[in-house]
């Protein structure tokens, strides 16, 4: 299967049974006891991204491109601490929930910013771009070239967040595999946090904070990288 068709059937499924599975997920209506434990481990990595934003002291006023952005979990929260926040995703239904959410939440302005558009031809200028779990639908050739070009929008951070490939990891995805069902229609693809911090490097960043996030069934690192002076 070559990157075209990845893509494709990551959008497709955002648009049909995907959609309804991730909305509930990201939502707060009853769950089963997976979607419960994903639904927590996301909303940790978000708290996580969030506090190290915070705790910067200059959060509002700063541009921040949020790609892959689903159903608003992290844009609604920034711009509500008064960051200037552009967000997209690939799925036109996710983006039009999370314009629902941000108007129940936030009113009727235009902050965020949102937009139907997939990570390739994202454009502009932002203080900071941040990508939380959107690598697994990448392979680590695309996702190499992808890390790139969100680089190429960051002034100055980029933070990613990606499901870590490690041998217990790979273990459970294997396992997972075997029990294919309907809500499960994308592929997974894990990633060596020594690769992706090369990718990072490579592109003039240097990492300044960590994180992990990891429960039964969500495992994700964070990594905020900054970009090198001189």
């Amino acid at each position: 299967m070559n990157a075209v068709d990845d893509k494709t059937i990551v959008r497709e499924y955002f648009n049909a049974i995907g959609f309804d599975r991730w909305r509930r997920i990201y939502g707060d209506g009853e769950v089963n006891k997976v979607q419960l434990d994903i639904r927590q481990g996301h909303q940790q990595t978000v708290d996580t991204l969030i506090e190290w934003l915070k705790s910067d002291g200059n959060l509002a006023g700063l541009s921040i491109c949020d790609a892959g952005c689903g159903v608003g979990s992290l844009s609604i929260p920034l711009a509500e601490a008064g960051a200037k926040v552009y967000a997209s995703d690939i799925s036109e239904k996710m983006v039009g929930e999370a314009k629902e959410r941000a108007k129940k939440t936030l009113g009727n302005g235009d902050n965020p910013t949102f937009a139907v558009q997939d990570l390739e031809t994202l454009s502009g200028r932002y203080d900071t771009v941040v990508c939380l779990d959107v690598l697994i639908h990448y392979p680590q050739e695309k996702a190499a070239l992808m890390i790139s070009h969100l680089a190429s929008l960051a002034e100055s951070r980029l933070i990613l967040s990606f499901a870590p490939k490690t041998l217990a990891y790979s273990l459970l995805k294997k396992i997972g595999d075997f029990f294919p069902g309907p809500s499960k229609a994308t592929r997974a693809y894990l990633h060596r946090e020594a690769d992706i911090i090369k990718i990072l490097q490579n592109n003039g960043f240097t990492i300044k904070r960590q994180g992990m996030t990891s429960t039964r069934f969500y495992f994700s690192r964070l990594l905020e990288a900054t970009r090198k002076l001189g």
